[in-house]
């Protein structure tokens, strides 16, 4: 069994006879499914189907179709079409998109393209003068300056020689950082991070997704108070799970660790047990960290468009359930997650 990604829609075909496989993009994940289980997940893909608007299956093309056209007005044939015996057809999978007059296909299996204001997740590959490069998905390395950069001790206030000397103990290489697209200049992608919600993640873990599967959204920082753990959902791709942190309380703590280096070891002892216990994520943490990555996993998996309502649901269906978190990665739970889409988006249409 392939499991085909279209516009968000799960689109399944099936081979006889042989395993049943779903093949996941970010692992290589294999999940064999018995004969009943396949009946379900064609049985969801059907209903799926049914619900898709008639506008959404338009929009979607694959190789070789037909894209409908209004030649009276004149329009442009852009990417990912071709002019043939007086048709213009798709030479590439995706989604038609129309800005005026041109018309082009949007690739789903493409790398990120990043637009200005995008929240995105990337870990550092090279420390180099005045500026970080990270890995973000994209066809080259972003840059982040040193001056885009909001210091730790907080102040505004012009980057110093010292400031470039001591940027390895700001960032360094394979750290994890979140950050925002500043815009496209003449070295290349850059990055900024003036504000407390920005900087390194720790006591996390990174996923990465297909770029498609993350809409761009008012919102892509979450706090899921309930499981106490921060999920920020990158329009790269990269989303970052990880225990919940307060910005002010860092503030305050490395503001006490630079009292007590100044007044010797008053501090010691009190101190640095508390900085031991920030250190250590408690097992509950830890397991809801897993049980919301493992959902994600699932989601894309399935091809499913990912987004914190989503997520959520899945979460909560495998704690309904009694589904430990390494059982979230069997094909029960895939069909299960399968059934549960089918379901919302049946009461969302219903709704509407």
């Amino acid at each position: 069994m392939i499991v085909q990604r279209l516009c968000g829609e799960v689109s399944i075909n099936v081979k006889l006879p042989g395993p049943y496989v779903i093949s996941e993009d970010m692992r290589g994940l294999q999940i064999s499914l018995n004969h009943t289980q396949k009946i379900r997940l064609q049985r969801a893909r059907e209903r799926l189907e049914s619900l898709s608007s008639k506008a959404n299956s338009d929009a979607s093309v694959i190789v070789a179709d037909t894209i409908p056209l209004n030649y009276e007005d004149g329009v442009l044939k852009g990417h990912g079409t071709l002019d043939l015996n007086g048709e213009v057809v798709a030479t590439i999978c995706g989604v038609v998109e129309r800005v005026n007059k041109l018309i082009y296909v949007r690739a789903l299996r493409a790398r990120y393209k990043p637009e200005v204001g995008d929240i995105v997740v990337g870990r550092v590959t090279e420390v180099a003068p005045k500026r970080w490069r990270l890995d973000i998905n994209y066809s080259q390395d972003a840059v982040l300056m040193l001056s885009s950069m909001n210091l730790p001790d907080g102040i505004q206030r012009r980057r110093t020689a010292v400031d470039e000397l001591n940027m390895r103990s700001i960032f360094e290489e394979n750290d994890v950082i979140c950050a925002e697209v500043r815009g496209l200049q003449h070295d290349g992608l850059h990055l900024q991070a003036r504000s407390q919600k920005y900087g390194k993640l720790e006591r996390g873990q990174v996923l990465t997704v297909s770029p498609y599967l993350v809409k761009r959204r008012k919102q892509h920082f979450h706090h899921l108070e309930q499981y106490g753990i921060d999920l920020i959902l990158g329009c790269n791709g990269f989303i970052w799970i990880g225990e919940h942190v307060d910005p002010k309380e860092d503030m305050m703590i490395e503001d006490q660790v630079n009292i007590s280096e100044q007044k010797g070891s008053k501090f010691e002892g009190t101190f640095g047990n508390q900085v031991q216990e920030r250190e250590y994520t408690p097992l509950a943490t830890r397991q809801n960290i897993c049980r919301t990555a493992n959902a994600i996993r699932v989601l894309s998996i399935l091809g499913f468009i990912i987004t914190v309502e989503v997520v959520m649901e899945i979460v909560s269906l495998s704690i309904s359930m009694n589904i430990d978190v390494h059982e979230m990665l069997g094909s029960e739970f895939c069909i299960l997650t399968a059934e549960k889409e089918v379901e919302r988006r049946s009461l969302s249409k219903k709704r509407g």
